[in-house]
């Protein structure tokens, strides 16, 4: 959850949700909800599909999972006890194992102490025995599409009881490749009522994957990504050679107000031997990627949130769904494959309404990126300097009194085929129509 920007008098005590869960929310030290939650809560309790496009920090997790947890309650109030059969009734699908095991954590806290249910994590990496008995007698699980699907090809988990299905970071799953596993799973729960998908956009692509996914879906879209990222300092520096950008990253890496950061590589072997130079150069740091197994992952990942780990190099698979909110800096050593893949990363900071900093160190091949970026979240990054570590070249377009996308070439950018956020206020749009039906013997364990 993240309160990093609240609407005036949304308290959760407003969406009538459930005592416990209220409980639950006051424990975690939260109050108001955020612009994301103030729509998609009240929208998900009326229910119907909706389409959902907000950026990373938003709250967009807690704005699914609250209303969905206080259907289970209200389905099963006296928490009785549930044949310990794998029928989940909500089924929450990621992109990345991370952001799995975060969704998971999250889900765990919001339905603290609440009997009759259980919560289950579904993802690969992990043994299969301890899952499938994890998965037994759960209401709610948190899965990837490959692992998920590997469970049901062997009888050990049924589809057919799912009333809601939640997509979350939709983009990202396309990204990845999962297309056809969402519609072998959109095929396998039919009768649901329900569907949620979340994405940074409303790009032609995820309009394309929604009109499979979902019937009369409504939208709601929040604010472009420069407007949601307010509370993060951007900047730019230039760099003239490789030798140059390990001396600006080393450089930056010894501000003593740096609490914990995420530097970001483009490669799985970039992401290692930035690591280890850090190491021999005296930094605690380690890197993070997907070809690590699953449990070496892990370990990092907690490292990172005990504040044992300072510096984490990671790749964009391996970071998505680092929820850490001593993490004041991200610093992209590496720049992203797609503008969007960019505010993702820079969601890692500024989390829980704390004020972050994110740092891209670009070469002059890097500019027609740098326009993209710039163009995507409609606003410029600032060029900085270190005195002692100045460029010798750097492009002329980023000058202070640049304005992003001025003096471009026609064309298709470089990261064609994208999508845009809408507009800078955010949008409520009503749906035609909508499936009906209700959460009805959600009983389960937690």
């Amino acid at each position: 959850m993240s309160n990093s920007a609240v609407v005036p008098n949304s308290s959760f005590e407003s969406f009538n949700l459930a005592s416990p869960i209220l409980k639950n929310i006051e424990a975690l030290g939260y109050t108001q909800a955020t612009p994301v939650q103030a729509q998609v809560i009240p929208a998900t309790l009326a229910g119907g599909d909706w389409l959902v496009s907000s950026q990373t920090g938003s709250g967009k997790t807690a704005a699914f999972l609250l209303p969905l947890l206080n259907k289970l309650f209200i389905a099963n109030p006296n928490g009785s006890p549930v044949p310990g059969r794998a029928q989940p009734k909500i089924l929450v699908l990621c992109p990345t194992r991370e952001l799995a095991q975060q969704v998971s954590a999250d889900a765990i806290n919001l339905a603290r102490g609440i009997k009759g249910l259980r919560i289950a994590t579904i993802m690969g990496g992990m043994p299969y025995g301890k899952q499938i008995q994890a998965i037994k007698g759960a209401s709610l699980v948190v899965a990837t599409p490959g692992r998920l699907l590997d469970l049901f090809n062997t009888r050990a988990i049924r589809l057919d009881q799912v009333e809601c299905l939640v997509v979350d970071e939709a983009d990202r799953m396309l990204d990845l490749g999962f297309a056809e596993d969402l519609e072998a799973i959109d095929e396998r729960c039919k009768q649901r009522t329900q569907t949620l998908m979340f994405s940074a956009t409303f790009a032609p692509r995820i309009m394309s994957l929604a009109s499979n996914l979902t019937k009369d879906a409504g939208r709601i879209e929040l604010a472009h990504a420069g407007e949601a990222h307010a509370n993060i300092s951007q900047k730019l520096h230039w760099a003239d050679n490789m030798a140059h950008k390990h001396r600006l990253l080393e450089h930056l890496l010894s501000d003593p107000d740096l609490d914990q950061a995420v530097v970001f590589a483009s490669t799985q072997i970039e992401s290692e031997k930035i690591a280890d130079s850090l190491r021999a150069n005296g930094y605690q740091a380690s890197a993070l990627h997907g070809a690590m197994p699953q449990a070496v992952r892990n370990r990092r990942l907690d490292s990172l949130r005990k504040g044992q780990t300072r510096i984490l190099v990671a790749t964009d698979v391996a970071a998505r769904g680092i929820d850490v909110p001593r993490i004041s800096h991200v610093i992209n050593f590496g720049l992203p494959m797609k503008p969007e893949d960019y505010t993702h990363r820079i969601g890692r900071t500024g989390r829980a309404g704390r004020n972050g900093i994110a740092i891209t160190l670009a070469e002059h091949r890097d500019r027609v990126k740098i326009k993209a970026i710039e163009r995507f979240t409609q606003q410029p990054m600032a060029a900085a300097e270190i005195a002692g570590l100045e460029p010798q070249n750097k492009p002329s377009f980023n000058k202070p009194n640049h304005r992003p996308g001025a003096g471009a070439k026609r064309g298709k950018p470089k990261f064609a085929g994208q999508g845009r956020p809408g507009g800078s206020n955010a949008r409520f749009s009503p749906r035609s129509g909508s499936r009906s039906g209700s959460f009805q013997n959600a009983n389960s364990k937690h």
